[in-house]
Protein backbone atom coordinates (compact mmCIF):
# COMPACT_ATOMS: atom_id res chain seq x y z
CA UNK A 1 0.00 0.00 0.00
CA UNK A 2 1.53 3.30 -1.04
CA UNK A 3 1.68 6.08 1.53
CA UNK A 4 0.13 8.58 -0.87
CA UNK A 5 -3.22 6.78 -1.04
CA UNK A 6 -6.04 9.23 -1.62
CA UNK A 7 -8.30 7.51 0.93
CA UNK A 8 -8.26 7.52 4.71
CA UNK A 9 -7.50 4.51 6.91
CA UNK A 10 -11.09 3.40 7.52
CA UNK A 11 -12.02 3.67 3.84
CA UNK A 12 -8.92 1.77 2.76
CA UNK A 13 -9.44 -1.16 5.10
CA UNK A 14 -13.18 -1.49 4.43
CA UNK A 15 -12.59 -1.57 0.68
CA UNK A 16 -9.52 -3.79 0.82
CA UNK A 17 -10.22 -6.72 -1.50
CA UNK A 18 -8.38 -8.46 -4.30
CA UNK A 19 -10.86 -11.03 -5.54
CA UNK A 20 -14.50 -10.88 -6.60
CA UNK A 21 -16.77 -13.90 -6.53
CA UNK A 22 -18.92 -13.01 -9.56
CA UNK A 23 -22.11 -12.99 -7.48
CA UNK A 24 -21.98 -9.41 -6.20
CA UNK A 25 -20.56 -10.06 -2.72
CA UNK A 26 -18.82 -6.94 -1.33
CA UNK A 27 -16.15 -9.19 0.17
CA UNK A 28 -13.83 -11.83 -1.22
CA UNK A 29 -14.61 -15.52 -0.76
CA UNK A 30 -12.45 -17.66 1.54
CA UNK A 31 -9.90 -19.64 -0.43
CA UNK A 32 -9.67 -22.68 1.80
CA UNK A 33 -7.10 -24.16 -0.54
CA UNK A 34 -3.89 -26.04 0.17
CA UNK A 35 -2.42 -26.45 -3.31
CA UNK A 36 -3.03 -25.13 -6.83
CA UNK A 37 -3.03 -26.84 -10.19
CA UNK A 38 -1.15 -25.71 -13.29
CA UNK A 39 -1.83 -26.34 -16.98
CA UNK A 40 1.69 -27.70 -17.47
CA UNK A 41 5.10 -28.03 -15.80
CA UNK A 42 6.49 -25.00 -17.58
CA UNK A 43 3.84 -22.76 -16.01
CA UNK A 44 4.53 -24.26 -12.57
CA UNK A 45 8.26 -23.59 -12.95
CA UNK A 46 7.60 -19.97 -13.88
CA UNK A 47 5.72 -19.41 -10.61
CA UNK A 48 8.27 -21.27 -8.47
CA UNK A 49 11.09 -19.20 -9.99
CA UNK A 50 9.17 -15.97 -9.36
CA UNK A 51 9.06 -15.08 -13.03
CA UNK A 52 5.25 -15.18 -13.17
CA UNK A 53 2.52 -14.38 -10.63
CA UNK A 54 0.49 -17.22 -9.22
CA UNK A 55 -0.24 -19.35 -6.18
CA UNK A 56 1.61 -22.55 -5.42
CA UNK A 57 1.21 -23.78 -1.82
CA UNK A 58 -0.56 -22.20 1.15
CA UNK A 59 2.19 -23.02 3.66
CA UNK A 60 4.38 -20.64 1.68
CA UNK A 61 1.80 -17.88 2.21
CA UNK A 62 0.64 -18.35 -1.35
CA UNK A 63 -3.10 -18.09 -0.79
CA UNK A 64 -5.53 -15.37 -1.93
CA UNK A 65 -7.21 -15.02 1.49
CA UNK A 66 -3.87 -14.58 3.24
CA UNK A 67 -2.55 -12.22 0.57
CA UNK A 68 -5.63 -10.03 0.85
CA UNK A 69 -5.18 -9.83 4.61
CA UNK A 70 -1.54 -8.86 4.18
CA UNK A 71 -2.50 -6.14 1.72
CA UNK A 72 -4.81 -4.69 4.38
CA UNK A 73 -2.20 -4.98 7.14
CA UNK A 74 0.37 -3.12 5.04
CA UNK A 75 -2.18 -0.40 4.35
CA UNK A 76 -2.85 0.09 8.07
CA UNK A 77 0.83 0.71 8.81
CA UNK A 78 1.21 2.75 5.61
CA UNK A 79 3.96 0.59 4.17
CA UNK A 80 4.43 -1.62 1.13
CA UNK A 81 4.42 -5.14 2.52
CA UNK A 82 3.25 -7.34 5.41
CA UNK A 83 3.31 -10.94 6.56
CA UNK A 84 0.57 -12.71 8.52
CA UNK A 85 1.45 -15.45 11.01
CA UNK A 86 -0.26 -18.11 13.09
CA UNK A 87 0.47 -16.12 16.29
CA UNK A 88 2.21 -13.04 17.58
CA UNK A 89 5.08 -15.14 18.92
CA UNK A 90 5.48 -16.71 15.48
CA UNK A 91 5.85 -13.23 14.00
CA UNK A 92 8.35 -12.22 16.67
CA UNK A 93 10.47 -15.38 16.40
CA UNK A 94 10.68 -15.25 12.59
CA UNK A 95 11.67 -11.58 12.72
CA UNK A 96 14.36 -12.18 15.33
CA UNK A 97 15.82 -15.11 13.40
CA UNK A 98 15.78 -13.18 10.13
CA UNK A 99 17.26 -9.90 11.34
CA UNK A 100 18.87 -10.65 14.71
CA UNK A 101 21.62 -13.11 13.83
CA UNK A 102 24.32 -10.47 14.36
CA UNK A 103 22.95 -9.62 17.79
CA UNK A 104 19.78 -8.26 19.37
CA UNK A 105 19.55 -5.32 21.76
CA UNK A 106 16.26 -5.04 23.64
CA UNK A 107 15.32 -1.67 25.08
CA UNK A 108 12.73 -1.33 27.83
CA UNK A 109 10.06 -3.68 29.12
CA UNK A 110 8.99 -6.69 27.09
CA UNK A 111 6.13 -9.15 27.02
CA UNK A 112 7.14 -12.13 29.16
CA UNK A 113 6.86 -14.56 26.24
CA UNK A 114 9.28 -12.48 24.18
CA UNK A 115 11.76 -12.34 27.02
CA UNK A 116 11.49 -16.10 27.53
CA UNK A 117 12.12 -16.69 23.82
CA UNK A 118 15.23 -14.53 23.93
CA UNK A 119 16.75 -15.88 27.14
CA UNK A 120 15.72 -19.56 27.03
CA UNK A 121 15.99 -20.26 23.31
CA UNK A 122 17.77 -17.63 21.23
CA UNK A 123 20.73 -17.04 23.52
CA UNK A 124 21.42 -20.80 23.86
CA UNK A 125 21.36 -20.99 20.04
CA UNK A 126 24.23 -18.51 19.95
CA UNK A 127 22.37 -15.27 19.14
CA UNK A 128 23.84 -12.50 21.32
CA UNK A 129 21.14 -10.67 23.30
CA UNK A 130 21.54 -7.52 25.39
CA UNK A 131 18.82 -6.10 27.62
CA UNK A 132 18.68 -2.39 28.44
CA UNK A 133 16.15 -1.00 30.91
CA UNK A 134 13.83 1.74 29.71
CA UNK A 135 15.94 4.40 31.42
CA UNK A 136 19.15 3.15 29.75
CA UNK A 137 18.76 4.12 26.07
CA UNK A 138 21.95 6.15 26.37
CA UNK A 139 23.79 2.81 26.47
CA UNK A 140 22.39 1.74 23.12
CA UNK A 141 25.25 3.09 21.02
CA UNK A 142 27.86 1.10 22.94
CA UNK A 143 25.65 -2.03 22.88
CA UNK A 144 25.52 -1.89 19.08
CA UNK A 145 29.05 -3.22 18.71
CA UNK A 146 28.87 -4.22 15.04
CA UNK A 147 26.77 -3.49 11.93
CA UNK A 148 23.73 -5.57 11.08
CA UNK A 149 22.31 -5.86 14.58
CA UNK A 150 18.65 -5.51 15.56
CA UNK A 151 17.18 -3.18 18.16
CA UNK A 152 13.89 -4.47 19.56
CA UNK A 153 11.37 -2.71 21.80
CA UNK A 154 7.73 -2.28 22.78
CA UNK A 155 6.02 1.10 23.09
CA UNK A 156 3.70 1.23 24.96
CA UNK A 157 5.29 -1.66 26.84
CA UNK A 158 3.70 -4.59 28.64
CA UNK A 159 2.65 -4.17 31.46
CA UNK A 160 4.07 -0.81 32.58
CA UNK A 161 2.78 1.11 29.52
CA UNK A 162 6.17 2.84 29.39
CA UNK A 163 6.81 4.96 26.31
CA UNK A 164 10.04 5.00 24.32
CA UNK A 165 11.11 7.64 21.82
CA UNK A 166 10.81 5.61 18.61
CA UNK A 167 12.26 8.30 16.37
CA UNK A 168 15.31 8.69 18.60
CA UNK A 169 15.85 4.93 18.83
CA UNK A 170 15.63 4.65 15.05
CA UNK A 171 18.24 7.36 14.58
CA UNK A 172 20.58 5.71 17.09
CA UNK A 173 20.11 2.29 15.50
CA UNK A 174 20.64 3.50 11.95
CA UNK A 175 23.75 5.43 12.93
CA UNK A 176 25.27 2.10 13.93
CA UNK A 177 24.03 0.18 10.89
CA UNK A 178 21.26 -1.55 12.88
CA UNK A 179 17.54 -1.99 12.30
CA UNK A 180 14.74 -1.08 14.70
CA UNK A 181 11.76 -3.39 15.29
CA UNK A 182 8.83 -2.16 17.40
CA UNK A 183 6.12 -4.33 18.91
CA UNK A 184 3.12 -2.10 18.22
CA UNK A 185 0.47 -4.42 19.72
CA UNK A 186 -0.66 -2.18 22.60
CA UNK A 187 -1.06 0.89 20.39
CA UNK A 188 -2.46 -0.67 17.19
CA UNK A 189 -1.84 1.03 13.83
CA UNK A 190 -4.75 3.37 14.55
CA UNK A 191 -2.92 5.00 17.45
CA UNK A 192 0.68 4.66 16.29
CA UNK A 193 2.64 3.87 13.13
CA UNK A 194 6.28 3.17 14.07
CA UNK A 195 7.44 2.99 10.44
CA UNK A 196 6.46 6.62 9.94
CA UNK A 197 8.63 7.44 12.97
CA UNK A 198 11.68 5.79 11.43
CA UNK A 199 11.39 2.18 12.62
CA UNK A 200 12.13 -0.58 10.13
CA UNK A 201 9.66 -3.23 11.29
CA UNK A 202 6.33 -3.08 13.11
CA UNK A 203 5.05 -6.23 14.81
CA UNK A 204 1.67 -7.21 16.25
CA UNK A 205 0.00 -9.95 18.15
CA UNK A 206 -3.03 -9.81 15.88
CA UNK A 207 -4.96 -11.83 18.47
CA UNK A 208 -5.34 -8.55 20.35
CA UNK A 209 -6.72 -5.27 18.93
CA UNK A 210 -6.39 -6.26 15.28
CA UNK A 211 -8.59 -9.32 15.85
CA UNK A 212 -10.61 -7.53 18.49
CA UNK A 213 -13.09 -10.28 19.41
CA UNK A 214 -10.99 -12.84 21.33
CA UNK A 215 -11.79 -15.46 18.70
CA UNK A 216 -8.63 -15.75 16.59
CA UNK A 217 -4.91 -16.30 17.17
CA UNK A 218 -2.63 -14.55 14.68
CA UNK A 219 0.40 -12.31 14.28
CA UNK A 220 1.72 -9.79 11.81
CA UNK A 221 4.86 -7.98 10.66
CA UNK A 222 4.69 -4.87 8.49
CA UNK A 223 7.70 -3.36 6.72
CA UNK A 224 9.25 -2.63 3.36
CA UNK A 225 9.44 -5.48 0.86
CA UNK A 226 13.21 -5.62 1.40
CA UNK A 227 12.84 -6.19 5.16
CA UNK A 228 9.94 -8.62 4.75
CA UNK A 229 11.64 -10.95 2.26
CA UNK A 230 14.02 -12.73 4.68
CA UNK A 231 11.27 -13.07 7.31
CA UNK A 232 9.06 -14.81 4.75
CA UNK A 233 11.69 -17.52 4.33
CA UNK A 234 11.67 -18.24 8.07
CA UNK A 235 7.87 -18.30 8.13
CA UNK A 236 7.80 -20.78 5.25
CA UNK A 237 10.39 -23.14 6.68
CA UNK A 238 9.14 -23.00 10.28
CA UNK A 239 5.56 -23.63 9.11
CA UNK A 240 4.17 -20.50 10.82
CA UNK A 241 1.42 -19.67 8.33
CA UNK A 242 -2.12 -19.04 9.56
CA UNK A 243 -5.16 -20.81 8.13
CA UNK A 244 -7.14 -19.11 5.33
CA UNK A 245 -10.26 -19.15 7.52
CA UNK A 246 -8.37 -17.25 10.23
CA UNK A 247 -7.07 -14.80 7.65
CA UNK A 248 -10.64 -14.12 6.52
CA UNK A 249 -11.80 -13.59 10.11
CA UNK A 250 -8.94 -11.16 10.72
CA UNK A 251 -9.77 -9.27 7.52
CA UNK A 252 -13.33 -9.00 8.82
CA UNK A 253 -12.12 -7.58 12.14
CA UNK A 254 -9.86 -5.00 10.50
CA UNK A 255 -12.91 -3.34 8.92
CA UNK A 256 -14.07 -2.15 12.35
CA UNK A 257 -10.62 -1.51 13.84
CA UNK A 258 -10.61 2.32 13.62
CA UNK A 259 -14.04 2.55 15.24
CA UNK A 260 -13.22 0.01 17.94
CA UNK A 261 -9.89 1.56 18.88
CA UNK A 262 -11.47 4.99 19.19
CA UNK A 263 -13.89 3.64 21.79
CA UNK A 264 -11.15 1.65 23.56
CA UNK A 265 -9.20 4.91 23.88
CA UNK A 266 -12.15 6.81 25.32
CA UNK A 267 -13.12 4.10 27.80
CA UNK A 268 -9.58 3.49 29.03
CA UNK A 269 -8.98 7.19 29.63
CA UNK A 270 -12.26 7.45 31.57
CA UNK A 271 -11.32 4.44 33.73
CA UNK A 272 -7.78 5.74 34.31
CA UNK A 273 -9.06 9.11 35.43
CA UNK A 274 -11.61 7.52 37.77
CA UNK A 275 -8.94 5.34 39.39
CA UNK A 276 -6.56 8.23 40.02
CA UNK A 277 -6.57 9.15 43.67
CA UNK A 278 -8.53 6.10 44.79
CA UNK A 279 -7.41 5.35 48.37
CA UNK A 280 -6.76 1.67 47.59
CA UNK A 281 -4.58 2.35 44.54
CA UNK A 282 -0.89 3.21 44.75
CA UNK A 283 -0.57 4.36 41.15
CA UNK A 284 -2.26 4.24 37.75
CA UNK A 285 -0.09 3.63 34.70
CA UNK A 286 -1.66 5.02 31.53
CA UNK A 287 -0.04 7.26 28.88
CA UNK A 288 -3.15 9.45 28.67
CA UNK A 289 -2.75 10.78 32.22
CA UNK A 290 -0.84 14.09 32.42
CA UNK A 291 1.34 12.92 35.30
CA UNK A 292 2.37 9.69 33.55
CA UNK A 293 6.15 9.88 32.92
CA UNK A 294 5.82 9.35 29.16
CA UNK A 295 2.70 11.44 28.61
CA UNK A 296 4.27 14.25 26.57
CA UNK A 297 6.19 11.82 24.37
CA UNK A 298 3.05 9.74 23.84
CA UNK A 299 1.21 12.89 22.71
CA UNK A 300 3.91 13.49 20.11
CA UNK A 301 4.08 10.02 18.56
CA UNK A 302 0.59 8.61 19.17
CA UNK A 303 -2.88 9.58 17.93
CA UNK A 304 -4.55 7.92 20.93
CA UNK A 305 -3.38 6.35 24.18
CA UNK A 306 -4.76 2.84 23.80
CA UNK A 307 -7.13 0.53 25.62
CA UNK A 308 -4.79 -0.92 28.25
CA UNK A 309 -3.85 0.46 31.65
CA UNK A 310 -2.23 -0.96 34.77
CA UNK A 311 -3.19 -0.23 38.36
CA UNK A 312 -1.00 -1.02 41.34
CA UNK A 313 -2.90 -1.90 44.50
CA UNK A 314 -1.73 -0.65 47.88
CA UNK A 315 -0.74 -3.89 49.53
CA UNK A 316 0.60 -7.25 48.45
CA UNK A 317 -0.11 -9.91 45.86
CA UNK A 318 -3.05 -11.37 47.78
CA UNK A 319 -4.87 -8.05 47.95
CA UNK A 320 -4.51 -7.66 44.19
CA UNK A 321 -5.89 -11.19 43.82
CA UNK A 322 -8.86 -10.25 45.99
CA UNK A 323 -9.69 -7.28 43.76
CA UNK A 324 -9.38 -9.34 40.58
CA UNK A 325 -11.53 -12.15 41.99
CA UNK A 326 -14.29 -9.74 43.00
CA UNK A 327 -14.65 -8.03 39.64
CA UNK A 328 -17.90 -8.90 37.87
CA UNK A 329 -17.89 -7.00 34.56
CA UNK A 330 -14.15 -7.37 33.99
CA UNK A 331 -13.42 -10.99 33.14
CA UNK A 332 -10.46 -12.69 34.82
CA UNK A 333 -8.50 -13.76 31.74
CA UNK A 334 -5.20 -13.19 30.00
CA UNK A 335 -4.83 -11.43 26.63
CA UNK A 336 -6.22 -8.02 25.70
CA UNK A 337 -7.76 -5.94 22.94
CA UNK A 338 -11.16 -7.63 22.74
CA UNK A 339 -14.57 -6.00 22.96
CA UNK A 340 -14.91 -7.38 26.49
CA UNK A 341 -12.92 -5.98 29.41
CA UNK A 342 -10.31 -8.26 30.98
CA UNK A 343 -8.19 -8.19 34.12
CA UNK A 344 -4.97 -10.10 34.65
CA UNK A 345 -2.16 -10.09 37.19
CA UNK A 346 1.14 -9.86 35.25
CA UNK A 347 3.13 -11.82 37.84
CA UNK A 348 0.70 -14.72 37.41
CA UNK A 349 0.12 -14.52 33.64
CA UNK A 350 2.08 -12.55 31.03
CA UNK A 351 5.25 -12.38 33.17
CA UNK A 352 4.87 -15.63 35.12
CA UNK A 353 7.92 -17.14 33.42
CA UNK A 354 10.13 -14.20 34.46
CA UNK A 355 11.88 -14.39 37.83
CA UNK A 356 10.60 -12.17 40.63
CA UNK A 357 14.02 -10.54 40.81
CA UNK A 358 13.83 -9.56 37.14
CA UNK A 359 10.24 -8.34 37.51
CA UNK A 360 11.24 -6.16 40.44
CA UNK A 361 14.21 -4.80 38.47
CA UNK A 362 11.74 -3.68 35.83
CA UNK A 363 9.25 -2.22 38.31
CA UNK A 364 6.65 -4.96 37.78
CA UNK A 365 5.21 -5.57 41.23
CA UNK A 366 3.08 -8.49 42.41
CA UNK A 367 0.29 -6.06 43.31
CA UNK A 368 -0.19 -4.88 39.72
CA UNK A 369 -3.38 -5.57 37.78
CA UNK A 370 -3.42 -5.03 34.02
CA UNK A 371 -6.77 -3.91 32.67
CA UNK A 372 -7.77 -4.39 29.06
CA UNK A 373 -10.63 -1.93 28.79
CA UNK A 374 -13.28 -3.11 26.37
CA UNK A 375 -16.29 -1.50 24.71
CA UNK A 376 -18.81 -1.74 27.55
CA UNK A 377 -20.26 1.43 29.05
CA UNK A 378 -17.42 3.17 30.88
CA UNK A 379 -19.69 3.92 33.84
CA UNK A 380 -20.25 0.19 34.38
CA UNK A 381 -16.53 -0.55 34.26
CA UNK A 382 -15.75 2.18 36.77
CA UNK A 383 -18.50 1.00 39.12
CA UNK A 384 -17.21 -2.57 38.88
CA UNK A 385 -13.69 -1.51 39.83
CA UNK A 386 -14.94 0.61 42.69
CA UNK A 387 -17.00 -2.22 44.19
CA UNK A 388 -14.08 -4.66 43.90
CA UNK A 389 -11.67 -2.18 45.49
CA UNK A 390 -14.21 -1.66 48.24
CA UNK A 391 -13.70 -5.25 49.37
CA UNK A 392 -10.18 -4.48 50.61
Amino acid sequence: MHKDSEHGKATRIIHNRRHKDGFGSPYSPIYNTTTYRFPDTAALQEVIAGRAPGNLYTRWGSNPSIQELEQGLASLEETEDALAFASGMAAISATLFAHGRNGIVCVGDLYGGTQELLTKHMEPLGLPVTFLLRHEPDQLASALSKPGMLVYCESPANPTLSILDIQQLAQQAHAKGALLAVDNTFASPVNQRPLNLGADLSLHSASKFLGGHSDITAGAVMASAERIKPIAQWRKNLGQILAPETAALLSRSLRTLPLRVKQHNENALAVARAMEGHPAIKRVLYPGLPDFPGHNLAKQQMDGFGGVLTIEIKGDREQAVKVADNLQVFLLATSLGGVESLVSQPCATSHYGISQEERERRGISDSMLRLSVGLEDAEDLIADLQQALGTL
